[in-house]
């Protein structure tokens, strides 16, 4: 991961709204060369708005406590996604991006007072076999300590990368009765975009997401790994690494399923269908020392 101090700083007095930079990231590029802004941007001085924060973890599942959950911190980065994904220079844009996996690491805890540094910039492309992956990085600093850090990568479809595609190693998914089961309502996409800020109309709107080819709105696949490291609260370690894989949107409203197992100090978990035959989020947790 690089660090962004190494790169161009644009340095922001707050973080940036979304609407107009969002607007732009959702038309679609005619290039299929991979253009990316090669500098960070950073705000510090970062409040968390309490009541955001209590909201956010009533809708994911998470027990309110001064430590906050490493997707919210997520959260809080993503208007710097938008910010440089919407920008003049990236013809990578959210229209015809898919979400394939997020990595994100929890160095120490943060709490609900503590004032973060966010820091996000763009690294690739790579390739593959259906275009070119992006990585957005992300950094959040607390008194200048590096406490979070996630790499949201996408999929740009149809894109091009230089050199050959690398075959992704997932560990075989194996179809198990659910340890539990979650009804999602017809109306999460709106409750998650009240507390995420994330306005991407095919979470809400059947029209948008017909137009994106689904059926019915889908879930954001950050709400489903918020879910699945809510469940897991009470196991997790003061800080650890979490990847996700995102296998299959999941349809409002639906019923799916949750699956973990424990080995070599790693937690497994998976969102399933109601079945359990099939995967629409992998998760593996690990521990730091």
């Amino acid at each position: 991961m690089g660090d962004v101090r190494e790169r161009e700083v644009e340095r922001l007095e707050r973080v940036p709204g979304m609407g107009g930079a969002f607007a732009r990231a959702m038309v679609p590029s005619r290039s299929k060369r991979v253009l990316l802004p090669e500098r960070a941007v950073t705000v510090g001085g970062v409040r968390q708005d309490a009541d955001r924060l209590a909201e956010y973890a009533r809708v994911c599942g998470f027990t309110l406590r001064d430590d906050v959950p490493p997707t919210w911190l997520h959260v809080l980065t993503f208007p710097l996604h938008i910010h440089l994904l919407g920008s003049s220079e990236s013809t990578v844009k959210l229209a015809g991006a898919v979400h394939t996996s997020n990595t994100m690491t929890l160095h120490r805890p943060v709490t609900a007072a503590d004032v973060l540094e966010l820091s996000v910039h763009l690294e690739g492309p790579r390739p593959h076999r259906r275009g070119a992956l992006v990585d957005l990085v992300g950094v959040i600093r607390v008194d200048g300590e590096v406490a979070w850090d996630g790499v949201t990568t996408y999929l740009a479809s149809g894109a091009r990368a230089d050199g050959e595609p690398q075959r992704a190693e997932r560990e075989p998914f194996e179809p198990r009765t659910p340890h539990a089961r979650w009804r999602l309502p017809g109306d999460l996409g709106r409750q998650y975009r009240r507390v995420s800020g994330d306005p991407n109309p095919i979470h809400t709107s059947r029209l948008a997401a017909r137009a994106f080819g689904f059926p019915r709105p889908i879930i954001h696949g950050m709400w489903s790994h918020a879910r699945a490291l809510a469940a897991l609260e009470s196991r997790l370690p003061p800080s650890y690494s979490a990847h996700v894989d995102f296998v299959k949107p999941i349809a409002l409203p639906s019923t799916v399923g949750f699956v973990t197992s424990e080995a070599d100090g790693a937690i497994t978990a998976d969102v399933v269908s109601r079945d359990g035959a099939k995967p629409h989020l992998r998760m593996r947790v690990e521990g730091r020392s």
